[in-house]
């Protein structure tokens, strides 16, 4: 086999291993596959990025950073065959490197979509809404996101090579924040393959990303306070990080996941037979088996009803039986090898700790490798039972970092979720139950320690994604010995490269700041209808100012008649009258929306292609007939969706014949481009 020498990508240059060159070993056939080692300027690698890398994002607006990371998404998924050939190497079956290579590459078109509809097309992102400061309004308060202006530092960790940094990579990105990645070692080809393809893109501009394949050096100690330190690993290196000197005295941030001691409750309801008993060992099992147990989210203790242990021990036993484990380029195998001798010998260790307070019931924790392939990181699933986890410590501490799981007793509900919260936060907990009481008492006990609860049963079915697989749409993250962190998250993971500001100011800065229409800042009346102006030609401000338009009680008895919305408070002028809010019969809120419709509505053809909704629509005071209404439509923002058509989003506001506000919304439009 050819040794890969692993490069690093530093200040724009690919720079081979020298210094102190070590040997990586296939976690399959024991054979050196790699060689790595790195002697780099990281002063000079960081200047780079602050200076050249982050400028250059920080030019492109949010939509133009998700569009980047959406074609490098499309590039990597043309080229994912190398990819997988690479990853056996690392001891993952093809199911594992789909979970590892694919999911990394989705997460990557997630993003990319999220910041495309949720952020604006520009560089500050306004959080919230507007909070008034000043009883007349011209004292206001906005929260906005800036890029911060340093480097994101990446540490990744040995079990998903290529996720594992895509999934970092992504949000860090769309913040508008340069990264140097930093991979775990054991398997860096893979990391090493997966970013020379990114570089070889040319997707992304000049110092956006660097690599270093070997030490990182004295990297930590050139970081400030516009720096973040994005680690997943163990709790241990964690900690050794964190406490780096020079990360203290300058508040650098750091985003930590680490060892996390997962549990997987079966439910007081879930018994034998049941849907909800099935799929829990199905889960177990995968979460046993998949990536050889190796993720950061795989099921290490089980918690079930004391009366149902046995049965659960049987059956799980037995699907384990029938798992065939070895080499992973064998399409019968279903486990393939630990990522190195390494890791096996310490998944070996931890799980004799755990064996001086559980039993083994599954496995054999002395047998070597598998037969004919005995040089590569083999280890069978290994399943233990603990008679009494209430005054056990270890089973709850130490976490085997492969397919070992223990398996316990509980009296209820709240025992479980005291048993589970005994891990000291975890990353994920699961709960297999189809009583919603259950569910909630879980959720009430276990929600402090875990960062998320996944909950399944015979209505999720196959459209649950399983324990073990983290969404980029949601917070993946857990407190405690989980790290304490959040990393993806959606746009919330896009926060932790950027930093939120309080912004005070009048209304027209506060406008001219996060070009968006604020109330109270200046209009532009023109004389063109703004339903007559393309999307690209739209200024945000432009405003229409409608005549006004007298509601009448037949309009209001038409309305009634017509829709059969008869309420009181419309048809009954004694029981409107009694009612608090209403001085009498008033009129339909419907009445008035469609009302306000009618006087700002162009109707002829023109850019508005559909009206796509409203938001935030609110009913200020009451419309009696003989009042008349009149509406101040104004563009307050856009964001193109494609390169036909994007959303508009108008304030509309309806007032009264005494200039009183009666109703306030946003309406959305889809106009051309």
């Amino acid at each position: 086999m050819t040794i890969i020498p692993l490069h690093s990508f530093a200040a724009g240059s690919w720079v081979a291993p020298s210094g102190r060159i070590s040997q990586l070993k296939s976690a399959v056939t024991g054979e050196s596959i790699a060689e790595i080692g790195a002697e780099l300027d990281f002063a000079a690698m960081t200047d780079h990025a602050r200076n050249v890398g982050g400028p250059a994002l920080r030019k492109m607006t949010f939509h133009e950073r998700a569009y980047a990371v959406k074609a490098l998404a499309q590039y990597l998924n043309e080229r994912r065959d190398p990819l997988y050939e690479l990853s056996y190497e690392t001891g993952a079956t093809k199911a594992d490197s789909m979970i590892d290579i694919d999911g990394g590459i989705a997460t990557l078109f997630v993003f990319s979509s999220k910041g495309r509809r949720e952020m604006p097309d520009d560089t500050i992102y306004v959080e919230g809404a507007l909070e008034q400061l000043s009883r007349g309004g011209n004292f206001l308060g906005q929260h906005v996101a800036t890029s911060l202006q340093g480097v994101a530092i990446h540490i990744n960790a040995f079990n998903f090579p290529v996720w594992g940094m895509l999934e970092k990579l992504a949000p860090t990105l769309l913040a508008g924040v340069p990264a140097i990645v930093k991979p775990a070692s054991s398997t860096a080809w893979l990391a090493e393959a997966a970013f020379r393809m990114i570089v070889e893109s040319n997707i992304l501009p000049d110092g956006a990303v660097q690599f270093v394949a070997g030490s990182a050096g004295d990297l930590l100690d050139r970081l400030g306070s516009q720096d973040v330190v994005s680690f997943t690993g163990s709790a241990e290196t964690a900690l050794m990080l964190r406490s780096n000197p020079n990360l203290l005295r300058n508040s650098t941030r750091f985003i930590a996941e680490q060892d996390s001691l997962n549990a997987s409750i079966l439910g007081p309801d879930a018994a034998p037979g049941t849907p909800e008993f099935d799929t829990f060992i199905r889960e177990v099992h995968r979460e046993m088996t998949a990536k050889a147990g190796q993720k950061c989210t795989a099921i290490r203790r089980l918690i079930v009803p004391e009366g149902h242990r046995d049965v659960v021990i049987d059956a799980l036993s037995g699907r384990l039986a029938k798992t065939v484990v070895g080499n992973p380029r064998d399409e019968a195998t279903r486990m393939g090898a630990l990522a190195s001798l390494a890791q096996r010998d310490d998944v070996r260790a931890k799980a004799r700790i755990i064996a001086s307070e559980a039993r083994l019931v599954f496995g054999d924790m002395e047998k070597g490798g598998i037969d004919g392939m005995e040089a590569g990181a083999f280890l069978a699933p290994l399943l233990f039972s603990c008679d009494n986890p209430d005054n056990a410590s270890r089973v709850h501490e130490v976490e085997a970092f492969g397919p070992v799981s223990t398996i316990m007793g509980y009296r209820d509900v709240a025992h479980a979720g005291h048993l589970a919260n005994r891990g000291g936060g975890s990353l994920v907990a699961s709960i297999f139950t189809h009583d919603p009481a259950v569910a909630r008492e879980a959720v009430l006990a276990m929600g402090a320690h875990h960062g998320r609860l996944y909950f399944a049963n015979r209505d999720t079915g196959k459209e649950a994604t399983g324990h073990g697989s983290p969404l980029p749409h949601m917070i993946h993250g857990g407190p405690g010995r989980a790290g304490g962190g959040e990393e993806m998250g959606g746009i919330r993971g896009v926060m932790h490269y950027m930093q939120r500001s309080a912004i005070q100011a009048s209304p027209d800065l506060l406008s001219g700041i996060t070009r968006t229409f604020v109330p109270g800042s200046k209009t532009l009346p023109k004389e063109v209808h703004p339903f007559r102006v393309k999307f690209s030609e739209l200024e945000i401000g432009h405003t229409l100012e409608t005549a006004s338009r007298e509601i009448t009680l037949a309009d209001i008895e038409h309305f009634a008649e017509f829709t059969g919305d008869n309420f009181y408070a419309h048809m009954d002028e004694d029981a409107a009258a009694a009612n608090p809010f209403f001085p009498g019969r008033v009129a339909h809120g419907y009445l008035i929306l469609s009302f306000a419709a009618g006087l700002f509505v162009d109707p002829a053809p023109g850019p508005v292609l559909a009206n796509y909704g409203l938001d935030n629509l609110r009913f200020m005071k009451p419309v009696s007939p003989g009042d008349a209404i009149q509406v101040r439509l104004t563009a307050k923002d856009k964001k193109a969706r494609n390169e036909e058509y994007g959303e508009v989003r108008w304030d509309v506001s309806v007032t009264n014949q005494d200039d009183e506000q009666v109703a306030a919304y946003e309406l959305l439009t889809m106009n051309a481009i």
